[in-house]
């Protein structure tokens, strides 16, 4: 067995733990708890189970408070799909949304429906901001945010006949 290249000091773990223990934030809580559990002696094994961070991560954490500093252990990142619309673009998007159908904007691209789904909203989306998010769910979102709700067509038989219905219904009410 190799012997452990990274070790903390007890100020060095100290500063992890109050930084973990003031620390708000879940990724970077995780992140502060996983350097100072490995660097105090913790198995790799043992921080992945108690953190749920993987071998890489670990690693990699373990990396960055090496060269760069407890600083630098706060979790950056920002949403994917988060700032692809400005909100100016998304209260846009809402009048446009409400102002026009499917089958008005998408009409070239083969669109004849009367309502907005989240496949012609990514088509009219794409037309009109150069945009496509990756995620279907964020179309879903986008239609919440612009004010439209999600609403799922009512079954219908094919084999159902309106002739029979009116006449089971007549019957119902002579008797």
């Amino acid at each position: 067995m190799a012997n452990r290249q990274f070790a903390l000091t007890k100020e060095q773990a100290q500063k992890l733990f109050n930084a973990y223990d003031r620390c708000k934030d879940g990724p970077t809580r995780t992140r502060y708890q996983a350097v100072r559990l490995y660097g105090t002696g913790y198995d790799e094994k043992e921080v992945e189970t108690i953190t749920g961070c993987s071998r890489s991560s670990l690693m990699t954490w373990c990396r960055i408070y090496r060269e760069q500093g407890i600083a630098d252990l706060v979790d950056k990142r920002k949403g994917g799909n988060r700032a692809k619309l400005t909100s100016t673009q998304i209260e846009e998007l809402g009048h446009k949304l409400k102002q026009y159908t499917p089958a008005q904007v998408l009409s070239a691209e083969g669109d004849t429906s009367e309502y907005w789904t989240a496949e012609s909203l990514r088509c009219a989306v794409h037309k009109w901001y150069g945009i496509t998010y990756q995620s279907r769910t964020s179309y879903y979102t986008l239609l919440d945010t612009c004010g439209f709700s999600c609403q799922r067509p009512a079954k219908v038989y094919k084999s159902r006949s309106e002739t029979k219905i009116v006449e089971f219904e007549e019957q119902l009410e002579k008797k």
